[in-house]
């Protein structure tokens, strides 16, 4: 059945807030209706900062992080260690790292893994800017942090081999079960992956 409605303006707004990841129709609606209920001039300050956002949004010319200039405040922070960097996946990798407060390297934003299903090949990805930041700065050691699914493992066996000749450490995040997990729930690779990579219990203590 097809949706009437009683102002062609108001289905505007519900077709482009239903273009929205996990927004349907119904909910375009409430988020149409709730904004038509707010004062004007909040409105506009909605409207003009998703304008600001798309039209003034930077990347930074070292890590591809999102950034309000040419250098996003992570890379140009002097106290930062600037010898460990960091391979994430996206933007939201970085967000969830930093709010662990344990990591003080710099990052590398892939904005993908390799996934030749979704027709997404290392090409695609900022993978020749890795390797050159590597040959060129003062890199030590690169943490490879995507995810344990097949595109990320694939991902990390190639990047590997690229920074191979390089002769810098490359290391991968632990895997194993989380905290709060009860071990007869866990997936057989992960429970594997955990008795492999056991640590002494002095450490495991330590933050």
């Amino acid at each position: 059945m097809i949706q009437k409605y009683p102002s062609r303006l108001l289905e505007k707004a519900i077709d482009q807030f239903a273009t929205l990841p996990g927004v349907g129709r119904k909910t375009a609606l409430r988020l149409a209706l709730y904004l038509l209920r707010q004062p004007v001039e909040n409105t506009r300050q909605f409207a003009a900062a998703l304008v600001d956002l798309r039209e003034h949004i930077s990347y930074c010319r070292h890590c591809h992080n999102i950034s309000d200039s040419d250098v996003c405040t992570i890379c140009a922070d002097p106290t930062r260690d600037q010898s460990t960097l960091c391979v994430v996946e996206n933007i939201r990798d970085v967000m969830a790292i930093e709010n662990t407060s344990q990591y003080r390297g710099l990052y590398h934003v892939l904005g993908g893994v390799i996934s030749p299903m979704d027709g997404i090949g290392p090409g695609d990805l900022q993978i020749d800017s890795l390797v050159h930041r590597v040959a060129s700065e003062q890199i030590h050691e690169v943490i490879l942090a995507l995810s344990t699914t097949m595109e990320g493992d694939t991902t990390n066996f190639f990047l590997f081999r690229k920074l191979e000749p390089t002769g810098v450490r490359v290391s991968v995040i632990a895997r194993g079960i989380a905290i709060g997990d009860e071990i007869e729930y866990a997936d057989e690779i992960t429970l594997g992956r955990s008795i492999l990579n056991r640590t002494d219990f002095s450490d495991s203590v330590k933050f």
